[in-house]
């Protein structure tokens, strides 16, 4: 763009302009830029604005809040969220990307270098060397290149997308700058996913498992449940009388209600648990009373000593699900156990359910064999006919 645009003048370094308001009243009015582009644009914009009919108060100038100031208010806001922990690390390495960089300085451009970034970027370790005088050295080592896969490049894309929808909302920043975020699209994700463990590697895991991770794996497997549902759930919401856990609003992935039954092996476990009166969670460290943040170590390690490889604590839910298709069950049911808010959701286990395809198929061969048999009959009739005449 041209340096001698009419309307643009330098104080200092920041560039200020001048425009006829709707009322004929010339404004002076500083666009708080140092670069002459993003000036210009500034200019534009408010001669657009004006054009419009909107009055100079109504063109209220946002100060240029940096994305350090956004990344402390937007985590005062979602500490009110039930998903506060995992956006707090996710602010966190966003924030040490972009830093004090200007909010109205983000363009879909940038998001999109981020996100090629972050799916070929390298990681690093940690290493300590003690030295021959007693001190520890300590160093970094690079892995082999490792980017993110694209569902956890997604999550942060998508937290500083709805960031900006907030500053938009807070008035740190404009809805241009909104606008350019949201044209950055979302990676491609592929969730298909699908780990489950056989009969034997089931009952083979269980046995290696430790005394205090044994209950909480076998409840897993028999409920569908996710990981964070079973370490927080109390007693108030087991009833063994009548044979349910209910799981309240506010206590599933999806703040909705569900009722999941209890079946023989989750009712020997629950009945065997040592109970506390001071402690209301049903699995809990003896030590502290408290209930268990994560059984990720113990779980790893039974699945070593088991044999078990590329297995997580949430296959454990796919597990379930997926005997429950091979079982028999119907799509519908499953979902609604599981606690999924859409059918799509649960058709990814539909292939383990070839039953309802065959009977299908079984229905259709019975009318076409029946067709088939009229048709050999009434030809067979009229070859009759033909051979008598």
């Amino acid at each position: 763009m041209s340096k001698r645009m009419r309307g643009l003048y330098k104080r200092g370094n920041i560039w200020w302009c001048d425009y006829m308001s709707a009322s004929g009243r010339m404004v002076l009015e500083s666009t708080g830029e140092r670069d002459h582009n993003r000036a210009v644009e500034f200019l534009v914009k408010r001669r657009a604005e004006v054009a419009a009919g909107k009055a100079p108060e109504e063109m209220k100038r946002i100060r240029n809040h940096t994305f350090t100031e956004l990344c402390e208010q937007y985590l005062k806001w979602a500490e009110r969220q039930k998903s506060y922990k995992n956006k707090a690390g996710f602010i966190e390495q966003l924030k040490e990307e972009f830093g004090d960089l200007p909010l109205r300085r983000f363009t879909s451009l940038m998001l999109e270098q981020y996100q090629t970034k972050r799916l070929a970027r390298g990681k690093t370790r940690k290493y300590a060397v003690k030295k021959p005088d007693g001190t520890t050295m300590i160093g970094e080592s690079k892995k082999e290149p490792q980017g993110n896969k694209p569902a956890t490049v997604n999550r942060l894309v998508a937290t500083l997308k709805h960031m900006f929808t907030k500053a938009v909302e807070w008035e740190m920043a404009e809805e241009d700058v909104l606008k350019r975020i949201r044209k950055a699209k979302l990676l491609k994700e592929n969730n298909r996913r699908l780990r489950y463990l056989s009969k034997e590697e089931c009952q083979a895991l269980l046995r290696q498992c430790d005394p205090h991770v044994r209950p909480i794996v076998t409840v897993a497997l028999n409920t569908g449940m996710r990981k964070g549902e079973i370490l927080k759930l109390k007693w108030e919401n087991v009833d063994l009388k009548h044979g349910f856990i209910l799981l309240e609003e506010g206590m599933t992935k999806n703040d909705e209600r569900r009722e999941i039954p209890i079946n023989g092996a989750v009712r020997r476990v629950l009945s065997a648990v040592a109970r506390r009166l001071d402690v209301p969670y049903v699995f809990y460290d003896p030590g502290t009373g408290k209930a268990y943040k994560d059984v990720k170590r113990g779980f790893n390690g039974a699945c070593r000593r088991a044999g078990i490889k590329d297995f997580h604590f949430h296959d454990l839910r796919h597990t379930f699900a997926s005997h429950l298709v091979m079982a028999g069950q119907d799509l519908t049911t499953v979902k609604e156990l599981l606690g999924h808010k859409a059918l799509t959701m649960t058709l990814r286990y539909a292939h383990l359910a070839p039953a309802h395809k065959v009977n299908a198929v079984d229905v259709l061969d019975g009318i076409l064999n029946e067709d088939s048999t009229l048709h050999l009959l009434y030809n067979s009739g009229h070859e009759s006919d033909g051979e008598r005449r």
